[in-house]
């Protein structure tokens, strides 16, 4: 679930929440900026990395429930002085008292989240009588007002450079020297992380309690509709077939296959049709190495040439773990995927700075 999901939820089951976002990070900070933490009178949902920082985030921002705070302000920690974190650098939070007139601008938002488009959330770091607007800004639209005209067509400029210039995370502008009433400008890309775990055997269960604590989505596919555990992680869709090649085929560009299933000849079918398509992030098959000699006599006895310079095979073994435990090869395997996703994201120019834009000045 995103942090836009968990707010609404938050926000439809109590009335009133604090969304906490890193503002700035200089230094070696626990989290980079953009992460977030929504806090209710009796939950935390997501991190803003833990320790003393988030143990004194969260009770300000209870404080703030208590209060009935609405509108932005800003707490900055030198950790290593102020919290006696050795990391050593400095974040600042920031902290908004949210109600339910706050899905104005939520909904926007998860509407750009669900289809992938980059988008902005621009926030007025104050408490007056503006301080719950919001604008949501993508590259050719825009919802919301800041209040002001100028304020308004000031912020979009800045919220769409950042996005032309494929920054994500957050950052805080000031329009005035003084720095009265900055900006946030939080930049989210939600990044499909689209996985398909094939075999519901004791490696597929291991491998899909990992991936339920990464931003993956999950479809967990098997022809046993009998093995599936009874509860499974939010973001996993269990999918009983007998057909599991259609999955294959029906899968998005760019998704992750992982292929752990009990039956070798059900792990070539799903290989060969794997092999049609060039379009694939990542395929893993588990098995040993004798396996992969022998599926590869068969796939280039159907014409596969090279079969796998495109199959990971041994899966897991980029990570320098030899346990064979079903615990420890999901760990394995798991890491593995994140490697190839972050090599994904570096080939797509996707950068993940903390880059503080220059104030602006007004003309």
């Amino acid at each position: 679930m995103s942090w836009i999901d968990a707010l609404a939820a938050a926000l439809a089951r109590d009335g009133n929440a604090v969304l906490v976002v890193v503002a700035t990070a200089k230094g070696s900070t626990p989290r980079e900026t953009g992460a977030t933490m929504v806090v209710t009178r009796d939950a935390c949902i997501g991190s803003i990395g833990g320790g003393h920082l988030e143990y004194e985030a969260t009770r300000i921002a209870r404080e703030a429930l208590g209060g009935k705070m609405r509108g932005t302000f800003v707490v900055r920690y030198p950790l290593a002085a102020s919290l006696g974190q050795c990391c050593g650098g400095v974040a600042t939070l920031a902290f908004s008292g949210l109600d339910r007139q706050a899905m104005a601008w939520i909904e926007p938002a998860q509407g750009c989240a669900r289809t992938g488009l980059p988008f902005a959330i621009v926030t007025r770091v104050a408490r007056d009588e503006h301080a719950a607007n919001r604008l949501v800004v993508t590259a050719d639209d825009v919802r919301g007002t800041l209040g002001d005209v100028t304020l308004d067509s000031d912020a979009i400029g800045v919220a769409r450079a950042r996005l032309a210039a494929a920054h994500d995370g957050a950052a805080l502008v000031a329009f005035q020297q003084d720095a009265a009433t900055p900006l946030l400008v939080h930049v989210e890309r939600f990044v499909a992380f689209p996985v398909l775990v094939f075999g519901n055997g004791h490696v597929g269960r291991a491998l899909v309690d990992v991936l339920g604590v990464v931003p993956a989505q999950v479809r967990w596919i098997d022809p046993r509709a009998g093995d599936f555990p009874l509860h499974v992680p939010d973001n996993v869709e269990v999918v009983a077939t007998d057909a599991p090649d259609d999955e294959i085929v029906d899968a998005p560009p760019g998704a992750f296959v992982v292929i752990t299933t009990h039956s070798h000849a059900l792990d070539l079918a799903l290989v060969e049709a794997a092999l049609a398509r060039d379009d694939w992030a990542y395929v893993g098959l588990i098995g040993s190495k004798s396996k992969r000699a022998q599926f590869e006599r068969k796939l280039v006895a159907r014409g596969f040439s090279d079969p796998f310079a495109r199959i990971r095979c041994p899966i897991g073994t980029t990570v320098a773990i030899r346990g064979k435990h079903p615990g420890a090869i999901a760990v394995a395997i798991a890491a593995e995927l994140l490697v190839a996703r972050e090599a994904c994201a570096r080939r797509t120019n996707a950068p993940h700075g903390i880059e503080l834009i220059p104030k602006l000045k007004r003309s």
